[in-house]
Order: structure tokens, then C-alpha cells, then sequence
């Protein structure tokens, strides 16, 4: 039997919920709605619907990727947001940093992160690394 073949109850479920590329923010809205449908009933999930549940998040994540993805902030922009979401001060950055002036020369972008820096700063703000290159 062929890797591609398509069991009748896949079939039955593609005929409910026929796939196709995603060009609106209304059909990704139904497919999103298709798929927490299917998620209610997970844990007595069959191959078939697990394959089309893999099918839909694939489909709404490759939409999304496309249409809202996030612009890269400059480190020091994201750095400024963080502070500003933790209400930070500079002296509360001092144990990573070091001295507010070395802050205030990253800020205006004078001053790269050092390895380490970056490394302490995802840790204590819970955030991946990349965000500080």
C-alpha cells in the first residue's frame, strides 16, 4: 500500500473540513474554529484526525507566519520594551549590565551586548537569546 493512500475516514473528515490555502482572515478564522472543534475531543482522537488536526495547524501557521509576523526589533529596542514591561530603572539591570552608563550606551546604540550580557538578560527575562541580536 502506498504512503499516500487516504483511508475513507479521512476522506469523510476532508469532505467536512475540505483543506485549502488560506487568503483571508475569515477563512483562517474557520479553520482555527474547525480545529478547536476537533481539539475537544483529543484524547479519543483517531490516526485520521490527528493527521487533519497536523494538516490544519500547519495550514493556519503558515498563514499567520505570512501575514502577522512580528518585524525584528533592533536588541536595544527590545530591551527598552522589557524594562518598560517589568518596570525596570537602569540600577535594576546594574548585576547584568553593570553601570547605567553602560545601559544608557546600549540604549542609543553606542554599545553592543557582550555574549554574556545577552545571556543573563534572556535568563532574567525569560526570553530567548536571538532577541538580542
Amino acid at each position: 500500500m502506498s504512503s499516500l493512500a487516504v483511508t475513507p475516514a479521512y476522506l469523510e473528515l476532508l469532505a467536512r473540513i475540505p483543506p485549502r490555502v488560506i487568503r483571508s482572515d475569515e477563512q483562517n478564522d474557520s479553520y482555527i474554529q474547525a480545529l478547536y472543534e476537533l481539539e475537544q475531543n483529543q484524547a479519543a482522537w483517531t490516526p485520521d484526525e490527528r493527521e487533519l488536526a497536523d494538516l490544519l495547524t500547519l495550514m493556519i501557521e503558515d498563514f499567520e507566519e505570512r501575514h502577522f509576523s512580528l518585524p525584528h526589533a533592533s536588541p536595544a529596542a527590545a530591551l527598552e520594551f522589557l524594562m518598560d514591561q517589568h518596570n525596570l530603572k537602569p540600577a535594576d539591570l546594574s548585576e547584568i549590565l553593570g553601570p547605567p552608563q553602560v545601559l544608557s550606551e546600549v540604549l542609543a546604540g553606542c554599545r553592543p551586548l557582550e555574549i554574556d550580557q545577552i545571556r543573563r538578560l534572556a535568563q532574567r527575562f525569560n526570553v530567548s537569546p536571538e532577541l538580542f541580536f
